[in-house]
């Protein structure tokens, strides 16, 4: 592997599964087919020797059935503030192309697409805050996305929930709660009140760098 890269990123991903997502557990997903946003703000990392703090993205995901039969579609938004060098490389990560065989997720969903499409450039509006489990996405006339916690439906009150995987290929530790999305264009999306994640994670060309729950 030439390139050597490093990222922190904090994340919100919206699937169309229930709660809890069964694709967390390698199992089927609960109505037999896989569509996703999820959004990306890096806090800081490199690519090589190209700075990547601050910049955003979003991958669109579709998938007809089940991930590991393939026949999927994905779109990579990057912020357009990226100057030539941090769209390459931001675009290269997203794309599993500067990453071990099987090493993390995006390597993964890369290699179950029959369609890649083009990589846009745009303004994007990210906001997402792990431990309040809220965030706000913008990408003015493609994608709103947006996430917040679960309500406890006998108290009314903010609920806790998370998933940790010392071995996972996306994340240690990520907290539930609930998202709504919409994308337009090549790939369009309506999730309403599904499985939403909110984690931070830090990456490099070999995998996800994996820490004890308590310090994510």
């Amino acid at each position: 592997m030439s390139d050597k890269w490093e990222i922190r990123v904090s994340q919100f991903g919206n699937c169309n599964c229930a709660f809890g997502c069964p694709c967390q557990f390698n199992a089927a997903t609960t109505y037999g087919y896989c569509e996703a946003v999820t959004s990306h703000i890096i806090r800081e990392g490199h690519f090589n020797g190209t700075t990547l703090d601050g910049l955003g993205f979003i991958l669109l995901l579709q998938w007809p059935g089940e991930i590991a039969e393939g026949n999927g579609r994905q779109q990579v938004i990057i912020d357009e503030r990226a100057d030539t060098a941090q769209r390459e490389a931001i675009k290269k990560i997203a794309h599993g192309e500067a990453t071990q065989p099987g090493a993390n997720v995006f390597y993964v969903y890369n290699s179950t697409m029959s369609e890649v499409l083009d990589t846009l450039y745009a303004p994007l509006d990210i906001s997402i805050d792990v431990a309040a489990r809220t965030a706000q996405v913008t990408c003015p006339g493609i994608v709103n996305s947006s996430g917040a916690p679960l309500i406890n439906p006998f108290s009314g009150e903010a609920s806790r929930a998370g998933i940790h995987l010392p071995n996972g290929i996306e994340y240690t530790y990520a907290e539930m709660g609930l998202g709504n999305s919409s994308s337009k264009g090549d790939i369009a999306l309506e999730l309403s009140e599904s499985y939403g994640q909110f984690a931070n994670l830090h990456w490099n060309q070999d995998g996800v760098i994996h820490h004890d729950i308590s310090t994510p």
